[in-house]
């Protein structure tokens, strides 16, 4: 029978006796264990991301599938790369059980139909020169695994991020990464250590994606959108390093381009 770590009692209890220092000291003690617990999952990172970029720049796109907890962090972790990037929203997407009310507000039995996920790829048109990552700490979840199913049975890429090794969804990815956190300090809550574990590896993932398909420069973020004005003083701050510009002619060259990268050529093509 399959045994979820997620669900296994708290290595702590008494916890409403507890002082808040030492709540606080104890939560901080299992959030170390989880960098740790992702370090040992890099090499299966590694290989899902190797195999996604090839596809991406073929003109596919990445999509997350998750519900609860672990939609919420997809989603935003999707949302985040055209900003940070300059990548089309359409090129990573986060789907979540029971859509974007779900991002607020849970939505009862949204991830328990297994045709849903799937449905909702097809609305997006999804083809073979895709990839899908189904995110659950639990990874028994049927509106992801059900979308994996399908994926994979049509030569569409497909990963996984659980925290149960042995899960039912890794049996339908091509690359199953089961990062072992271990019991949540309080027992089940999985949006707190394995929450935190699918947010590094989600960084992971779509940063060293953005990195190798040539959005970064150096270490910096040569693609970001000129949003506010923190941005606009961080791309002029960038084009008076790397030009030697005074910061007003740089900042004209960054507003006239608008990206640091655009006004790199700009300049250097002149």
């Amino acid at each position: 029978m399959f045994e979820k770590i997620t669900e296994q009692p708290s290595l702590y209890n008494d916890l409403e006796n507890q002082s808040v220092a030492q709540l606080l000291k104890d939560i901080n003690t299992e959030d170390q264990k989880v960098a740790l617990a992702v370090e040992k999952v890099i090499p299966q990172i590694e290989r899902l991301v190797s195999l996604i970029i090839p596809r991406i720049q073929r003109g596919g796109r990445l999509f997350y599938l998750g519900a609860g907890t672990s939609g919420r962090l997809g989603v935003l972790d999707a949302s985040e790369i055209p900003p940070t990037f300059g990548m089309p929203p359409t090129v990573i997407v986060g789907l979540i059980a029971g859509g974007d009310t779900a991002l607020r507000n849970p939505v009862e039995k949204a991830e328990d139909d297994p045709q849903r996920g799937w449905d909702e790829l097809v609305n997006h048109h999804i083809n073979e020169k895709d990839s899908v990552i189904g995110i659950a700490a639990s990874g028994t979840t049927p509106y992801v695994i059900g979308a994996l199913k399908e994926a994979r049975e049509r030569g569409i890429l497909t990963g996984c991020i659980t925290s149960n090794p042995g899960a039912p969804m890794s049996a339908e990815a091509d690359v199953a990464i089961e990062v072992v956190v271990g019991p949540e300090f309080v027992t089940g809550s999985s949006r707190m250590k394995s929450g935190t574990a699918q947010k590094m590896i989600l960084n992971m993932i779509s940063t060293s994606i953005m990195i190798k398909l040539g959005r970064v420069k150096g270490n910096k973020m040569v693609n970001m959108q000129l949003t506010n004005k923190k941005l606009v003083d961080r791309g002029t701050r960038m084009l008076v390093e790397e030009l030697g510009l005074d910061y007003g002619q740089a900042k004209t060259l960054l507003l006239l381009h608008g990206s640091v990268e655009k006004a790199l050529e700009a300049y250097h093509n002149k």
